[in-house]
């Protein structure tokens, strides 16, 4: 699956392509909603399943390893399937999972079809972001993905508190089935308004395994799962953080996650924009950001005022990275973009779930007021591979 690729642009695809775009923004927003809801819902599940919380809690750790695991493997089988057939067929069997999560009848089907769901996750981001930067010019591919990736923040903003909402109040399986509905939304817009795009052969399985595990393209993979793990060290105990050592209530961590959200957002796209124009340097500087937003936590985090303002800035600057590392992975992988893009979030998710494992040890070892540093310790590595990728590779292009 060259990236190469190329689309027919007659003067209606280039009306309708913000439409198609949006059609992949749905999309990411229901996926984002089926992921996150979830957390909201684990007492209700757990009641209704007579099952533990912990085990409950197991529904998510099963579907970050679906999408870690099991969204390469996906891609790989699926690479000579069209992209728009791909996507469409990743949207039903997205609605399926969820419907399943409707009427499952125990625990084990509940898992069976987070699993189910979990394989397009990953998958559907891969291929995505592939088509998103197709759609435009090749000076604005990171703002494209940007646009899509948007969905996923903003499911966090709305999504996540309207389905918990809806869960709370006529039971968690209906804010499965609102999520199976938005599937059926973003199918349809994928099949309407995203256009054919033309393909080249697409790569062989050998190929595109070969082009994966390129040395420079696995260290930026590392990056970005460190990146990540800086995040979720801080991020997964936010509320504990917030209400015993800041001081906040308990029901006032929601409204301030809202605030991250939006800093996510913001972040989002002003990333996009600015890796458009200089992608390493934005990257690299982004990160920067963010080793000192988090260092800068350590110290905010004991003030309500400077606490939340550190929020969403920290939002803002950690979401920003993710649309030119997106871009910069696929553009070293140019003979199998979608399964490097996709590989990109496997390696996002394994970052997420060590960020989540390295704070619980920091909490137990040392003080729950320490995950800032020890967050900003873990981007700073991040930070110091990427400096050392870039300079390698101004070196070269120099000689």
């Amino acid at each position: 699956m060259a990236f190469s690729q190329s689309m027919a642009r007659t003067p209606a695809a280039k009306e309708r392509f913000p439409i198609s775009l949006l059609s992949l923004t749905v999309g990411a927003f229901a996926i984002g909603m089926t992921e996150f809801v979830i957390m909201g819902l684990l007492p209700n599940v757990a009641l209704d399943l007579n099952v533990s919380i912990s085990s409950a809690g197991q529904l998510i750790t099963m579907y970050a390893l679906g999408v870690a695991i099991g969204a390469p493997v996906l891609t790989v089988l699926t690479h000579r399937i069209p992209q728009k057939k791909l996507l469409c067929l990743l949207m039903i069997l997205f609605v399926l999972g969820n419907g399943i999560s409707v009427v499952a009848p125990n625990y084990s089907i509940l898992m069976v079809a987070r699993l189910i769901t979990a394989l397009t996750h990953g998958t559907f981001f891969g291929v995505g972001a592939v088509i998103a930067s197709n759609l435009v010019r090749p000076d604005k591919r990171a703002g494209a993905v940007s646009i899509m990736m948007a969905g996923l923040t903003i499911a966090n903003i709305i999504g996540v508190p309207l389905g918990t909402f809806i869960g709370q109040h006529m039971g968690w399986r209906s804010s499965f089935g609102a999520i199976a509905i938005m599937g059926i939304v973003a199918l349809i817009g994928i099949f309407i308004f995203i256009p054919r795009i033309r393909q080249d052969k697409p790569a062989s399985i050998v190929q595109q395994i070969a082009a994966l595990a390129k040395p420079k393209l696995l260290l930026y993979l590392l990056i970005g799962a460190l990146g990540n793990a800086g995040l979720f060290a801080v991020f997964t105990y936010i509320t504990p953080l917030l209400v015993q050592v800041t001081g906040f209530a308990e029901h006032s961590v929601t409204w301030i996650l809202v605030l991250f959200g939006c800093g996510v957002t913001i972040g989002n796209i002003v990333g996009g924009k600015l890796a458009d124009w200089k992608l390493m340097p934005s990257i690299l500087g982004l990160y920067l950001t963010i080793c000192i937003i988090l260092a800068l936590f350590t110290f905010t985090i004991h003030s309500p005022t400077a606490a939340v303002l550190t929020i969403f800035l920290w939002g803002a600057a950690s979401f920003a990275v993710f649309p030119g590392l997106q871009v910069k992975v696929m553009n070293l992988a140019r003979e199998a973009p979608a399964l490097a893009s996709t590989s990109s979030h496997s390696a996002g998710n394994l970052g997420n779930a060590s960020g989540a494992f390295i704070g619980g040890w920091v909490i137990t070892h040392l003080t729950l007021s320490a995950l800032p540093w020890v967050g900003s310790i873990l981007v700073g590595l991040a930070l110091l591979l990427g400096a050392f990728c870039y300079i390698v590779e101004r070196k070269n292009s120099a000689a």
